[in-house]
């Protein structure tokens, strides 16, 4: 993403600032470098600026934020709290909470409870802290003692150092599972701060220090409680009812079937829309048409083309800033749901929550922990291509790297009664699939997320994954929740192919793709000697890559080259580490 690309932040705000002894001249380049922004909070410690106005949540006698608006400061202490999100905590005189009286909240109950990023300025510290799961993006980069943040990775580009560092262990996720671990970006000059985690500025003691925590559903082991299918449908209603208009895309799949089911059961406002997921196979047209018709639900088809393929790819890989290789197909629906001014009701979760989802039966009957996180993260990864795609070298020194940062994000989860859906969803969900419904459809609109109110949550987790082995506990939700719908086909069934051209390996895409791999090419090693034919063969020969783990691999290698297009004249050295070892 480009300056002058910037989304526009209609659903929730832009966010950028600083904690610690910051640089006034720093800040305002950090601000000049994004979306436009208006301060919000500043004392000498803390900066808050925003595209949007946002007010202190809980109590204190600090900062008003519409004074600040207007003065540009604030006194030299804190006493203010802010958060940014989708459920916010009530502000001082909403929901009953007097103004100047009762307690703050935590920095993890606000990011637990709400799921979002925030601010707290208190006498003693500043916290910086992002939202349980850290859906909504929080980067960092340090600069000295301070530390400057953004929503967005190149704003905070403007304050490093060029040519920047490539972050190999960032692209040897991404290629390898779809998506980054821990705190990796493509740069390694800037930083993701991870779900559950705070970077704290100590007043008293002048220095910054890391707080990452155990969230509610780590700390409180989930026991089977007898959880039914009923009792979820009856959860998912509570976790819509602060919304009566919503827009509920719906597939061929479990998840949008259910949820659609209860927002027509609860008579809401529903609008329904499909698309494409460029599978090959469109299924999910033809089976939403069936549900859709079953509910009454006014339904609406959107179209993708393939000759706008490069262009929707990359309009896809520079809005989520290249930290994944999904959701290119979803760029012509998201900008549609912009134009529909409805919160978009979004099934995140619902796979590991429910349906055992890339939770193998190795996983499952693992006899020890390292084989059962060796076996989750066989899962996960991209499946072997029809052919070598990276070099050996590469391929040694990635599958190394990977396992470890894996390990690493994962280790909290270590042992748990739920480790192996907690391990999805800390690490595909939120960093691979989170992107489409927070990055691609917001910030211009809102997403739902009913799978992740905490009732619900709570209550889908504590059952235990054999329960859900095979669908067969998913079966029991949809029953409950409308029994004609959970009758009709299904795509996490058995499939009657309807076989469909992929846009993605159509003529005009393979000329994109192409030039991509050229540029991808010209790293030492990263391509196989295969791989390299191919390449030197010209586009047409990249219809061979037709599998669905041909394709991911693929896409993997023209997102990086399509990073490397947009960025090679900031980059510096692009020897990779694996270099040593080749022949």
């Amino acid at each position: 993403m480009r300056k002058g690309e910037w989304p526009r932040y209609q659903a929730r705000p832009y966010v950028c600032g600083a904690i610690g002894p910051f640089d006034p001249a720093r800040l305002d380049a950090l601000a000049r470098s994004g979306p436009a922004v208006r301060l919000v909070h500043r004392t000498p410690d803390a900066a808050l600026l925003t595209s949007a106005p946002i007010r202190p949540y809980g109590t204190g006698t600090g900062t008003d934020a519409a004074d600040v608006q207007e003065r540009g400061q604030a006194g030299d202490s804190g006493h203010a709290a802010f958060a940014w999100g989708g459920r916010l905590p009530a502000s001082p005189g909403e929901s009953g909470v007097p103004a100047g009286t009762g307690a703050r909240p935590g920095w993890l109950s606000v990011a637990e409870t709400y799921e979002t990023p925030g601010l707290i300025d208190e006498p003693d510290e500043v916290i910086l802290h992002t939202g349980a799961f850290g859906l909504d993006d929080v980067y960092y980069l340090a600069d000295g003692d301070a530390i400057y943040f953004a929503g967005l990775i190149e704003p905070l580009l403007a304050l490093a150092r060029t040519p920047y560092e490539v972050n190999w262990d960032a692209w040897a996720a991404i290629l390898k599972l779809t998506y980054p671990l821990l705190e990796d970006t493509p740069y390694l000059e800037v930083k993701r701060l991870p779900g559950a985690s705070a970077l704290i500025w100590s007043r008293t003691d002048r220095r910054m220090r890391v707080d990452r925590r155990a969230p509610r559903w780590v700390r409180e082991e989930p026991f089977d409680r007898g959880v039914t299918g009923g009792d979820l449908v009856e959860l998912l209603h509570d976790a819509l009812k602060p919304y009566d208009r919503v827009l509920v895309p719906v597939s061929g799949g479990y998840d949008s079937r259910l949820l659609a089911s209860v927002a027509v059961a609860r008579n809401m406002d529903v609008e329904s829309w499909t698309t494409s997921p460029d599978d090959g196979l469109d299924n999910d047209i033809d089976f939403a048409r069936y549900i859709t018709r079953e509910l009454g639900l006014p339904h609406r088809i959107i179209p993708q083309y393939p000759e706008k393929y490069p262009k929707e790819a990359l309009w896809a890989a520079r809005r989520l800033e290249y930290l994944t290789s999904h959701h290119a197909w979803y760029s012509p629906f998201a900008r549609e749901v912009h134009a529909a001014g409805r919160p978009v009701v979004d099934g995140l979760a619902g796979g590991p929550l429910m349906k055992n989802f890339l939770i193998t039966a190795d996983a499952v009957d693992a006899g020890t922990g390292a084989s059962r996180r060796e076996a989750l993260l066989a899962a996960l990864a991209t499946g072997e291509p029809h052919m070598p795609v990276l070099g050996e070298a590469a391929l040694g020194w990635m599958d190394g790297r990977v396992r470890a940062a894996f390990t690493r994000a994962t280790s909290m989860l270590h042992g748990h009664r739920s480790e192996l859906p907690l391990s999805v969803l800390h690490t595909r969900t939120a960093r691979g699939i989170a992107r489409s419904p927070v990055n691609l459809v917001g910030p211009e609109a809102t997403p739902v997320f009913p799978f992740l109110h905490p009732e619900f949550f709570d209550a889908a987790l504590s059952v235990p994954v054999t329960r859900k082995e095979g669908g067969k506990f998913y079966r029991e939700i949809l029953r409950a929740a409308n029994p004609k719908v959970a009758t009709l086909p299904s795509t996490n069934g058995a499939l009657p192919h309807r076989r469909v051209p992929l846009r993605s390996n159509g003529p005009v895409a393979r000329e994109w793709n192409h030039r991509m791999l050229l540029r991808a090419a010209t790293i030492p090693g990263l391509m196989s000697p295969q791989m390299l034919d191919v390449v030197a063969e010209g586009p047409d020969a990249l219809a061979s890559f037709g599998s669905w783990n041909s394709r991911f691999w693929l896409r993997g290698l023209v997102l990086f080259g399509a990073w490397l297009a947009d960025y090679e004249d900031v980059l510096g050295d692009l020897t990779p580490p694996w270099a040593g070892s080749l022949g």
